[in-house]
């Protein structure tokens, strides 16, 4: 159906848009300054522009059945096999259509996880009828192999049909060796392993998928999409690769591969590399002389974007990555619970994880349109840059020998830790923000509750005849949250926090932006920033600073009132016994004068904010 302007007789009464009347309207808002200040840059260096036309041409890429949901996972990783199966069945009862066994060890367990035995999987699952429609996960690492094949024998011994099944076993040893940075095994001796259990689980009658291509490894770590979206290819291809060889026929062997990719708040970026992972497989298929049959790409939200402080923005951001994963064309889809990061989540933060994606299916009906980001000129440069980029970097992971040969030569490993390097130098500075840990604290924020486990403790994995740098996994918001917990730490001791005064000086007109800058900047380390209603006279501003108790002060005001009364106020707190004095903002030409009146460091939009909190704690305590 094509609309027109007599569809929509407003519009008629305008003038058609172009793109060089938007730039002119631009140039008149920038006044001067570079065009190239409204383009952004990813951590792979892909430029993004501010405005796109359509991408004519474009058509859907083929991923789920037309208008069919995503299937909505829910995670089960409780280490109590009795809880864990109470969780399953009431999960399965209110809304999801299947099930993520994050066993203890995975790379998705983060310090919890199922206990691999038999007894244990039987008493998992107990209840849950496998050949009925649910879908089941299974995330394992090197110590809970075992896992797939305990699954296995539940389904046989259970009676279930095999072929009845909808299970993804999940078998990925080069993941486990990548986030571990050692194997017990060469290469040569893994392939074999896991094409055996390949063959076995298909000689029971399963149909798979039986390996995941896991590129949450690469994200979990700090790496860019270009990154994630390679080792998930090279992952593949090398598992492809290994069953083609064990005797099963290629486009049989096609079938037996999936992806599983993290989905993170980055809108955009995250739709566009879920379309990329498909075209990158599809080129794949082509390479191998197979017709083209599209992938089945798992997703979980990412870990790496969770904070512990303010828990509650997890379901905004958590929100996003469904919201766009989704529209991206995941096949199913795993919510990390809000709470995650704080400890093993409790049945409200599981609930609102599994209602994140109810809402966005039943109530949004976000499945209805299949790849609705198909002709967005933005979205489709953004998905065939990754494409190209990743296929690159593919290609440099093949010339080394595939994946495992180039863990073993760090090629992998270099290129992840200089993203994450710059992604640490972006949240140092503030520039990627984390609301409620970098930007925006609540110091008086209660504690989110999460449930009284004991993780499952796991014999040691063989000894590591192969070792290499590891990329294990992190979170944006760690450093912050460790001024935090050093906050709460001193809280505890000695029934205050570390403190510092906002010195503001003038009206609330002249200091008001800045001290609320000061305000967020000093208290996302932790250290508690004594507001007040401003200064005129210089005395009342000593004995404030001497009555607040606090050995530190910011210095808070416009450029205007700095430039007459700031290096006298510096004077004035340095004088009342001041040991470190701040200013918020830039100093400018004025820099000698307020260093020589006694301001030490000055903190503004940009500034290393960790660097700058670290040093005041050392300042805090008074002589």
């Amino acid at each position: 159906m094509t609309i027109t302007t007599e569809d929509l007789p407003l519009a008629a009464d305008f003038a058609p848009a172009s793109y060089d009347d938007w730039k002119k309207l631009v140039a008149g808002v920038l006044k001067g300054a570079p065009f190239e200040k409204l383009v952004g840059k990813t951590y792979d260096g892909i430029k993004i522009d501010p405005i796109y036309p359509r991408a004519k041409g474009a058509s859907p890429i083929a991923g789920r059945a037309a208008a069919a949901p995503w299937q909505i996972m829910q995670r089960i990783d409780h280490p109590d096999a009795g809880e864990a199966n109470a969780q399953a069945l009431h999960d399965l009862e209110n809304g999801a259509t299947g099930l993520t066994l994050v066993f203890a060890g995975a790379n998705g367990a983060h310090g919890f996880g199922l206990d691999p035995s038999a007894e244990a999987v039987a008493k998992i699952l107990d209840g849950v009828f496998l050949d009925a429609g649910i879908a089941l996960e299974l995330q394992i690492g090197p110590q809970s192999r075992m896992a797939a094949s305990r699954v296995a024998e539940f389904v046989k011994r259970k009676g279930f049909s095999p072929a009845a099944c909808d299970i993804r076993f999940g078998l990925d040893p080069l993941g486990g060796a990548a986030v571990w940075g050692s194997s017990p095994y060469a290469w040569a001796e893994i392939v074999p392993a896991v094409t055996g259990a390949v063959q076995g689980l298909v000689a029971l009658g399963f149909k798979g998928p039986f390996v995941a291509a896991d590129g949450r490894v690469v994200h979990d770590a700090g790496g860019s999409e270009v990154q994630e979206l390679a080792f998930a290819l090279a992952s593949g291809v090398a598992y492809l690769r290994a069953i083609e060889q064990s005797g099963i026929a290629l486009d049989v062997a096609q079938g037996m591969v999936y992806a599983r990719l993290a989905a993170d708040a980055d809108q955009f970026l995250t739709l566009a590399k879920f379309r990329a992972m498909r075209l990158l497989w599809a080129r794949i298929e082509q390479a191998c002389g197979l017709a083209p049959r599209p992938l089945f790409i798992a997703a979980d939200t990412a870990w790496r974007m969770l904070t512990q402080r303010d828990a509650f923005v997890n379901m905004l951001r958590a929100t996003m990555a469904t919201f766009s994963a989704g529209l991206g064309g995941a096949n199913a889809v795993t919510v990390l619970p809000h709470t995650l990061a704080r400890g093993l989540p409790d049945p409200f933060a599981r609930r609102v994880a599994r209602n994140t994606q109810l809402v966005l299916l039943e109530e949004s009906n976000l499945a209805k349109v299949s790849d609705p980001a198909a002709g967005s000129g933005g979205i489709e440069a953004l998905t065939r840059e990754l494409c190209e980029a990743a296929w690159a970097l593919f290609q440099e992971t093949e010339k080394a020998g595939g994946l495992f040969a180039a863990l073993e030569r760090n090629i992998i490993q270099r290129k992840v830790a200089a993203t994450r390097s710059a992604r640490e130098v972006n949240v140092a500075k503030r520039r990627d923000v984390l609301t409620g840990a970098s930007e925006f604290p609540n110091l008086h924020e209660a504690d989110v509750a999460v449930l009284d486990a004991r993780p499952v403790v796991l014999p040691p994995y063989g000894e590591a005849q192969f070792k290499f740098d590891p990329l294990p996994p992190m979170r944006l918001a760690a450093p912050f949250e460790a001024l935090r917990d050093q906050s709460d730490a001193i809280l505890k001791k000695a029934g205050q926090r570390p403190k510092i005064f906002l010195a503001n000086l003038g009206t609330a007109a002249d200091f008001t932006a800045r001290a609320t800058f000061a305000k967020s900047f000093f208290e996302a380390g932790g250290i508690e920033a004594l507001d007040n209603e401003g200064f005129l006279v210089f005395a009342e501003l000593a004995g404030a600073f001497k009555a607040s108790g606090a050995a530190i002060a910011c210095v808070c005001s416009s450029d205007k009132v700095y430039a007459g009364k700031a290096a006298d106020a510096a004077k004035a707190l340095q004088a009342a016994g001041a040991r470190h004095i701040y200013l918020a903002g830039r100093p400018g030409e004025q820099e000698a004068v307020f260093r020589g009146a006694g301001v030490s460091d000055f903190v503004f939009a940009g500034c290393d904010a960790l660097a700058a909190l670290r040093d005041a704690y050392k300042r805090t305590e008074r002589a």
